[in-house]
């Protein structure tokens, strides 16, 4: 029985460990999103590079493969550009397996006590740094625990026979994707291979078709993340898995060779699984690498459809145009035009969560609200290089405007994602407004959408009509958030509405106020600019 909850305890601080690490370890990736996606899209290369260094930091190849899926789904990269992620997520994953290897789970206590010191003492940078560090000691931690529970086993004459005796390899295959599929992490059962191997209880002939089987099982996680996806979602989740698929089918057709050049490599046993492991992700490499492109327009075929790409780049703002600030602010005006064009979509996608709640379309906004950031933030630098040269009076009123209409625009899309974070909490919190307050906020939600909209078209060209329109939206806007917020009160001393609602109804209400009066800032920098 001890050995058992030393077993369960292990692998529950593992999984633990594994999904705080990708928590923490995500937040960087997120607020850096931009620089790393760009060497993905370069050459696929470049993307199998990015896809081992990001799982070497998540620790979880499922969590790096979920990950792009989300940034694909989200528009941020192509379905072309993500399968190279995808395989170097594979190779990246085989790091966990070879520190169990070389026995770094001797050491996981110092390294908690460490990771745990620095978050509890530390200032705000390095806690943020100990929290990840504690995490990672206590991934192998967990898997200490686990070599604990296996010491009883040493000495069972029976298990050690079943173990070391020749199987069914379609059998190992089966249990290897079976146990990875329930547990949601190939370095779990593969793992426990070394750890059984170490103490002289596991055949290599064994151990590697249940390494093929948990690499497949690894995919389990990528299709159930691509179900809620798009398109392209669906389409990398079914690559990754057609990626393992085929990489078991050939491991296990030249598993004889395949064990013969493992065992050259190493004498011991556990190291074998650690070599067979990484060897058998670099023959999915090695099988589909170079002919990604192919492939990608094989399974385009086979799910159809069209999807859109979001330009991570400003497409405009280019340093040739700097010689000439009227040139360059044109350019300018036309990456204003694409960030108000992310800015929308946020929104759109965030009240459409307030009517039918989709944890994909709140991760799209995730996505998306870090790069909307960026580019305003290479918008506001290009202006200040603009702003180097001499101007004249009218290019300096221009440069003006447009350094303050791109905050206007940034902050429609930061309310925007405060919008989807309330719209989970709605339905986390099963908590649902009144019909009466239903029916308010799709009129204010009309007139502020309409607003935005008219202030997007106003960036492209002065309309007075628009203008006119959008002060006329705001005062209205203005009056029915007052108007809603008193009825609101009314509804709630008579108990009409539920209590839970009050505090997101009223939040949401701020937001869409505040989103409007940025548009209304944007038709008066129109104006100004056009006086």
């Amino acid at each position: 029985m001890q050995s058992i909850l030393f077993l369960i305890t292990g692998f529950t601080l593992f999984l633990f460990g594994t999904m705080k690490l990708t928590n923490a370890v995500q937040l960087l990736f997120t607020a850096r999103i931009r620089d790393y996606i760009k060497y993905t899209v370069k050459r696929p290369f470049y993307g199998l590079f990015t896809g081992i260094i990001t799982t070497v930091l998540f620790q979880s190849s499922s969590a790096s493969t979920v990950l792009t899926i989300g940034m694909v789904s989200a528009g941020l990269i192509t379905f072309y550009h993500s399968l190279g992620v995808l395989l170097g997520a594979d190779i990246g994953t085989t790091l966990t397996v070879q520190l169990v290897v070389w026995k770094f789970t001797d050491i996981s206590p110092v390294v908690v006590v460490a990771g745990g010191l620095l978050w509890l003492l530390g200032n705000q940078k390095w806690k943020d740094r100990g929290e990840a560090i504690f995490y990672f000691g206590l991934i192998f931690f967990g898997l200490s625990l686990t070599i604990l529970a296996t010491e009883p086993l040493k000495g069972n004459p029976g298990l050690s026979q079943f173990l070391s005796q020749k199987t069914n390899p379609i059998l190992g295959a089966g249990i290897g994707l079976f146990v990875t599929a329930i547990v949601q992490s190939s370095a779990i059962p593969i793992s426990m291979l070394v750890i059984l191997a170490q103490g002289d209880l596991v055949a290599i002939e064994n151990a590697l078709p249940i390494v093929f089987g948990a690499n497949v099982g690894t995919a389990v996680t990528a299709l159930i993340a691509g179900a809620a996806a798009d398109i392209s979602g669906r389409r990398t989740a079914a690559s990754h898995f057609i990626f393992k698929l085929t990489g078991m089918v050939i491991g296990l057709f030249l598993l004889v060779p395949f064990t013969a050049a493992v065992k050259c490599i190493s004498a011991d046993v556990a190291q074998q699984i650690a070599f067979g492991h990484f060897l058998f992700n670099i023959l999915v490499v090695l099988i589909f690498i170079f002919f990604l492109k192919p492939f990608s327009v094989l399974i385009e075929k086979i799910i159809p459809g069209k999807v859109e790409t979001l330009p991570l780049w400003p497409e405009f703002l280019d340093e040739k145009y700097l010689s000439n600030p009227e040139t360059a602010l044109d350019q300018v005006e036309k990456e204003l035009e694409r960030e108000m064009m992310l800015s929308r979509r946020m929104l759109t996608l965030s009240l459409e969560l307030m009517e039918d709640y989709q944890e994909v379309k709140r991760k799209n906004i995730r996505y998306i609200e870090p790069v909307l950031d960026r580019i305003r933030a290479e918008i506001v630098q290009f202006l200040w290089r603009i702003s180097c040269n001499a101007l004249t009076p009218q290019a300096s009123n221009k440069l003006f405007v447009y350094t303050a209409m791109v905050d206007d625009i940034e902050r429609i899309g930061d309310h925007a994602y405060h919008i989807a974070n309330l719209a989970k909490n709605k339905y986390q919190g099963n908590i649902e407004f009144s019909d009466a307050g239903k029916g308010e906020m799709r009129e204010i939600n009309r007139l502020v959408i309409e607003n935005v909209n008219d202030s997007a078209a106003l960036i492209k060209c002065l309309d007075k009509l628009k203008v006119q329109e959008i002060t006329l939206r705001e005062e209205t806007i203005d009056e029915k958030v007052k108007d809603a917020r008193e009825r609101h009160l009314i509804r709630f001393h008579e108990r009409v509405c539920q209590a839970q609602a009050g505090p997101i109804f009223v939040e949401l209400l701020i937001h869409l106020e505040r989103i409007s009066d940025h548009c209304q800032n944007i038709a008066e920098y129109v104006i100004d600019l056009n006086a």
